[in-house]
């Protein structure tokens, strides 16, 4: 205990925002530039940090500077702490003053285009000082920037194998993936569509590396089907759905989608089960780290506007 009340006493703030920086750019110099301070300041402050933690934090390589283990893992606690003080900035000036907040979002574009549209179009008119910062991609890529805390909040379907035991997971509304075509296709003429009919129809589908293209592969699997000779593989739900509104392809895509007004009129969903589609919706955040009072609000209201949206099982 008096060895960390003595490193407690010597660490300063400015001196682990200085370590950090010279990381991320690999450079005393470029870290300088950054801060706009001089370079042996920038230095003075790592040698600081070193003495006051025993060890050495940098190394150079071949690449530039890099962090060390010990630096690593002063630095993974230096962004966690940085990232709450950020936070409890926030939280002061929204509970300060209600109408402004800044809250950074990770969904799919699906997601983003839809219910999390609609909740941001709400929440701003009621608070048009509010800001959002919505990133769309893939949910490994989301899981990742929420991990290192530049997104607060990622919103999709939940991949197990992604949510660890530093992750909380909340539901929203649960959804199924179906089987859409266009209008001219014959088979949005059926009742109803048993899946080994359709393996030999032409199919524009996401790849496997896409979560949905995952949740398709194990639905033909669970009923012993090998996965249809894709024509197009695209992980583009635009592109996929223009293909399909022709008339020609089959494409795969959330049931909710449809119900977006206007967005895919153009495309109907057929008859057939894909069986185990069906998935929550869920909110995902970093555990132990409190959610701000925006996000707790979006979160609110996104569950408000996400029931007509629910698939009824």
């Amino acid at each position: 205990m008096d060895d960390v009340g003595r490193i407690e006493r010597r660490l300063k703030l400015q001196d682990l925002r200085i370590l950090i920086s010279v990381v991320e750019v690999g450079s005393m110099h470029k870290a300088a530039q950054r801060l706009a301070m001089s370079q042996p300041k920038v230095s003075r402050a790592v040698a600081d940090l070193e003495q006051a933690v025993g060890v050495r934090l940098l190394e150079r390589t071949p690449q530039g500077i890099e962090a060390t283990q010990f630096g690593r893992a002063l630095i993974k606690r230096g962004v966690v702490m940085f990232d709450e003080l950020r936070q409890g900035v926030r939280d002061i000036k929204l509970l300060s003053d209600p109408s402004i907040g800044e809250l950074r979002i990770g969904c799919s574009e699906l997601m983003a285009s839809g219910p999390v549209s609609a909740v941001i179009e709400k929440l701003t008119r009621r608070h048009p000082r509010l800001v959002f910062h919505v990133v769309a991609g893939e949910t490994a890529t989301l899981y990742r920037a929420l991990t290192e805390r530049s997104i607060e909040l990622v919103i999709g379907r939940v991949a197990e194998a992604l949510v660890d035991g530093h992750m909380d997971v909340g539901s929203l509304f649960d959804d199924a993936v179906i089987v859409a075509a266009g209008a001219k296709n014959p088979w949005t003429r059926r009742r109803k569509i048993e899946l080994a009919e359709l393996v030999n129809e032409p199919w524009t589908l996401p790849s496997l590396d896409n979560e949905m293209g995952v949740i398709v592969l194990d639905a033909f699997r669970s009923c012993r089907l090998a996965l249809p000779q894709t024509t197009v593989i695209a992980d583009s739900t635009d592109m996929r759905s223009r293909l399909a509104a022709t008339g020609r392809f089959l494409t795969v895509m959330p049931e909710f989608a449809l119900k977006l007004p206007g967005r895919f009129a153009s495309l109907q969903a057929l008859p057939v089960e894909l069986p185990n589609s069906r998935r929550t919706i869920r909110f995902v955040s970093v555990k132990n780290r409190s959610l701000s009072p925006l996000a707790e609000l979006f979160i609110d209201n996104m569950r408000a506007i996400a029931k007509p949206l629910a698939t009824k099982q």
